[in-house]
């Protein structure tokens, strides 16, 4: 039990120099990838970053994984992560990696296939539209479940103002 609870010098000495060494790899990771690393964008990001917290855990806390191993770990999936945003600008890869943004409200309409093909309950749907201060359903111009799980609801309070079509560019409908 005592082991359970006592540690020594020594590996707090090596989970204190990996997690600096960890940290300073992230920076310059980070740094040369940009932001996006880290966003939530799609289905392939949020993997990326569950993989990328499992190495930092494991290259901290493992004395088994060195911190050249984390390192190159963290190096590959950055790697595979922008080797994928750029094919990301070719439709069927973008098809095959992320989900597609879904219409759930076409103006006042509420789509209720859509709904129910996004499980979004009307009740998240009534949720996400006094989020974004709709008064009124004849504000909603659109409301598009995206392909991050989000909810974007776009309204306005002037009647004559119309919803460019370049903004549902591939969303389904």
């Amino acid at each position: 039990m005592e082991n359970y609870f006592g540690t020594t010098f020594g590996p707090l000495a090596a989970i204190c120099i990996s997690a600096f060494g960890i940290f300073v790899v992230i920076i310059v990771l980070t740094r040369l990838s940009g932001k996006r690393s880290f966003s939530k964008m799609s289905s392939f990001d949020f993997a990326s970053t569950i993989a990328i917290g499992s190495i930092i855990a494991s290259g901290v806390i493992s004395p088994s994984v060195t911190l050249t191993h984390a390192a190159i770990g963290l190096a590959a999936i950055f790697g595979i992560q922008s080797l994928v945003a750029r094919l990301r600008l070719y439709k069927p890869f973008r098809n095959a990696v992320d989900n597609d943004p879904l219409l759930l409200m076409d103006g006042k309409t509420i789509l209720h296939k859509n709904l129910k093909k996004a499980n979004v309950t009307e009740g998240d749907l009534r949720a996400k539209l006094r989020e974004a201060n709709v008064l009124d359903l004849s504000q909603v111009r659109a409301v598009v479940f995206e392909t991050t799980g989000d909810i974007a609801v776009l309204h306005t309070a002037d009647a004559d103002q119309e919803l460019k079509d370049w903004l549902l560019k591939w969303v389904g409908r």
